[in-house]
């Protein structure tokens, strides 16, 4: 999941952001669980958002990858490439390897680093995916608003619920975070302003589910 350089952002299932989440053990054992168990409940959401309508022969930007989960379920629905691009070099790695033993490597072009410093060089793809990125990245307006523009068709996000509670949780998570001294933190960004960045690009909701931490939005571009 891409994010400042060197860092991959966010966390899985259990929460957002955990301590060394991002080095070379955690990328092998999020690559073991998603091939014994398969993506976590709401990247699979994600995936079923994307993939409602057909998704033949598109392409594929996804943008903090991670292990690859949404881009690899998607190229086995009928898209056409992918772009993976992670702050890790070690979800970069895992990813591959994945991608290698499906035999599907060949299609998908990866790059290491910040998608916001990366943004002016990368291709516009059909189907953009922010899969738990938006949590962990300060800087939501650049991401949302550059992320959505090199959207030709859909974009789907996941990412925490706006409420009371999560804000009050991420306080004390982010609290215990400098106390350790770790770097990355949680942020709960508005849901209206997330929504009002990737609608004012021509885009409307079409897929809508959240569960106790997360929501999971798929949009589509409205008709000219």
């Amino acid at each position: 999941m891409g994010g400042p350089p060197g860092e991959r952002l966010p966390g899985r299932e259990s929460g957002c952001c955990e301590a060394n989440e991002f080095g070379e053990a955690t990328a092998r054992r999020e690559l073991r669980a998603y091939r014994k168990a398969g993506p976590p409940r709401t990247t699979t959401w994600l995936i079923d958002g994307l993939r409602e309508g057909g998704i033949e022969g598109m392409t594929v930007l996804d943008i903090g990858a991670g292990v690859g989960a949404v881009y690899l379920e998607l190229l086995a629905s009928g898209a056409a490439s992918a772009t993976d691009i992670d702050g890790s070099p070690a979800f970069v790695a895992a990813s591959r390897d994945e991608a290698e033993r499906r035999g599907v490597a060949d299609r998908v072009r990866y790059e290491v680093g910040d998608f916001v410093a990366l943004a002016p060089e990368t291709q516009p793809a059909d189907l953009v995916v922010l899969d738990r990125v938006v949590c962990c990245y300060p800087d939501m307006e650049s991401l949302v608003r550059l992320s959505v523009a090199h959207a030709r068709r859909r974009y789907g996000l996941v990412y925490p619920r706006d409420s009371l509670w999560m804000r009050a949780g991420t306080r004390v998570m982010n609290a215990f975070a400098r106390l350790i001294r770790q770097k990355v933190r949680a942020h709960i960004h508005r849901t209206a302003a997330v929504d009002s960045l990737v609608r004012s690009a021509g885009f409307a909701p079409r897929f809508n589910r959240s569960n106790l931490f997360w929501q999971v939005v798929v949009y589509e571009r409205s008709p000219a």
